[in-house]
């Protein structure tokens, strides 16, 4: 079942569309993940969906009601958050003002501590660096503190925007066993990544977005076949 519909989403820079009538979906509990070369509009899409940008024409569809054009946090509210590209984390605040802010539309000031208690269980380094100042972090850390941040919300869909970017491959690995930690959890999670080994192991449908169109859509088997996508993202040519 599909928890994002997006259909034939133009999102523009002025006169300068970056999503020339962008299609795909992403199903209940599933890990998806995007992938094309910089400046295709993967961003784009991402800051879309969560309502940062507002699209010039298209639907987006999450859990059947059409939220393209609404407010930010009223994209939070439905249950969808956003862990931006180079992390953003608040640089001058504490971990726990972080994870506070993450949560910042919600009352239940019971339940928000308990979640915070469950992302020090799941991101211990967080729990060390709890009072430590958010931009003091190493890269790794920060990009823990940004899904931690984002998972405050309780979403349904996760959108990761390139969460393996400037990581050494030791973090890059941490981070995507997280990835499929939470997916098991029960989170669907919407990737956008360069990693396309790394990605291959955790998701279960790819989509490829060249100059602001969908160029490929299909399964890990599918995408490991297509020679033209091996030699780009992979690194060879099937054998």
């Amino acid at each position: 079942m599909s928890l994002l519909d997006v259909r034939d989403v133009v999102t523009a820079y002025g006169k300068i569309e970056a999503l020339k009538g962008v299609s795909l979906e992403v199903a209940q509990g599933s890990i998806t993940c995007l992938l094309g070369p910089n400046g295709a509009g993967k961003t784009t899409l991402m800051l879309t969906i969560a309502g940062i940008l507002r699209p010039r024409r298209g639907s987006i569809r999450f859990g059947g009601e059409d939220i393209a054009g609404g407010a930010p946090h009223a994209i939070v509210a439905r249950g969808v958050a956003l862990v931006p590209e180079n992390r953003l984390v608040f640089p001058r605040m504490s971990v726990v003002e972080n994870l506070q802010a993450g949560a910042y539309q919600r009352n239940d000031k019971t339940a928000v501590a308990e979640d915070m208690e469950k992302m020090f269980a799941r991101f211990p380094r967080l729990r060390e660096r709890a009072a430590q100042a958010a931009g003091t972090l190493s890269g790794g850390e920060q990009q823990m503190l940004a899904v931690a941040r984002a998972l405050m919300s309780r979403p349904r869909l996760l959108l990761m925007d390139e969460p393996s970017l400037g990581l050494a491959p030791l973090v890059v690995e941490e981070i995507f066993r997280i990835v499929s930690e939470l997916n098991r959890d029960g989170v669907s999670i919407f990737l956008v990544e360069q990693n396309a080994h790394m990605a291959l192991k955790v998701a279960q449908h790819f989509y490829l977005i060249e100059q602001g169109r969908i160029s490929f859509s299909g399964t890990p088997g599918a995408l490991a076949e297509d020679e033209v996508i091996r030699r780009a993202y992979l690194g060879s040519a099937k054998t």
